[in-house]
């Protein structure tokens, strides 16, 4: 199937340059007991109608949802499926990755007309819209399918209408939630879903997923994608951000200055945060918690029998980091002080561990 090309202005939430979107692709790499799940919901004859597929970000949960639907769309009158693959050429394939299909609607942020960025939520506005498919009674035929992605980009009236259509669910509808982050959500919505847990995927499957991608992505060399999918955890979106030159050689100078905390080098530290400060950096910002993050793992795993009285400070430390950056995040503070504080403290941690 031919992937029309993107326009600047068709902008979604997870767009990844040159990748195709999760309702674009019809493979699928890994999480076959959830996919031997969604099958056998189908061949039971009483498939649930809500499902919550929840895992980290970049693995695959939409591309599984997508792909639940395009299996149900080609194939209305049910079945016993051994896999949910549908034929690239078949006309469902080409209805979800265009979204035309009138039994299919997908939940999710949206760019306003005139607008040059994405919404921050969905509205309850637009959630009404999209649940208007399971009011009509027209005469299609199969399931009405609403994919939610994600569930965290719902604000508290959009979270509720949806919990009001899945509480009360009409015949021959399906839900398929995408969730980065389950335990966040309404218990109530969670009570009545199914839960879909995916695993973040293998080193060997990143790489088999990014090595798929056709052009205009330019497939990196080996060596590049193999420390790109050793640094991913397990999620593609993750190796492919990390196989940019700038991601690349930001996380390589945070692994610098991570490995000398025992004499901090305060003049490149400094010059790091004045590279984070700026909004236009917030994928390098994420990329710079990431590593870090990774780092403090390391550390605790390699002093695992260690008392943990005396890995404490890490742990603190590493909670302070989350914290502190989810405020910069939402009340758009300044980052220079996080960066040069999240030194310092790692510092003082490694010597108390000491």
């Amino acid at each position: 199937m031919m992937r029309p090309e993107r326009l600047p202005e068709d902008v979604e939430p997870g767009d990844l340059a040159q990748i195709p979107r999760p309702r674009e692709q019809t493979g699928l790499v890994g999480h076959a007991e959830a996919e031997a799940a969604l099958c056998a919901g189908i061949a039971s004859g009483r498939l649930h109608h809500a499902w919550l597929i929840g895992g980290p970000r970049g693995i695959g949960k939409a591309t599984l949802a997508y792909r639940m639907a395009r299996w149900l769309i080609a194939n209305p009158a049910g079945g016993a499926p051994d896999n949910l693959a549908v034929d690239p050429g078949h006309p469902a394939a080409r209805q979800v990755a265009a979204l035309s299909h009138p039994n299919l609607v997908a939940l999710r942020r949206t760019r306003p007309a005139n607008a040059k960025t994405l919404v921050t939520k969905i509205s309850v506005e637009a959630a009404r819209n999209a649940l208007d498919l399971f009011g009509s009674t027209g005469g299609n035929a199969g399931y009405r399918i609403c994919i939610v992605d994600s569930a965290e980009d719902l604000n508290a009236n959009s979270a509720n209408a949806l919990l009001k259509m899945v509480e009360e669910p009409p015949a021959r509808c399906l839900f398929l939630i995408v969730s980065h982050a389950p335990g966040r959500l309404l218990p109530t919505i969670r009570s009545r879903c199914r839960a879909l847990t995916l695993r973040p995927l293998a080193e060997a499957e990143v790489g088999r997923v990014v090595a798929g991608f056709a052009p205009p992505f330019v497939q990196p060399d080996g060596e590049a994608l193999a420390r790109a999918a050793a640094l991913s955890e397990g999620s593609v979106a993750q190796a492919v951000a990390l196989l940019d030159p700038a991601t690349a050689h930001l996380v390589a100078e945070v692994e610098t200055l991570l490995a000398r905390l025992d004499h901090p080098d305060w003049r490149r530290i400094l010059a790091l945060a004045e590279k984070l400060s700026g909004r236009e950096s917030d994928e390098l910002f994420a990329a710079s918690l990431d590593t870090v993050f990774r780092f403090v793992s390391a550390e605790l795993d390699r002093r695992q029998h260690e008392p943990p009285a005396r890995l404490a400070a890490l742990v603190e430390v590493c909670d302070k980091i989350a914290r502190a950056a989810r405020e910069a995040t939402t009340y758009n503070l300044d980052r220079r002080p996080l960066v040069l504080s999240l030194f310092g403290d790692l510092a003082g941690a490694l010597r108390d561990a000491a």
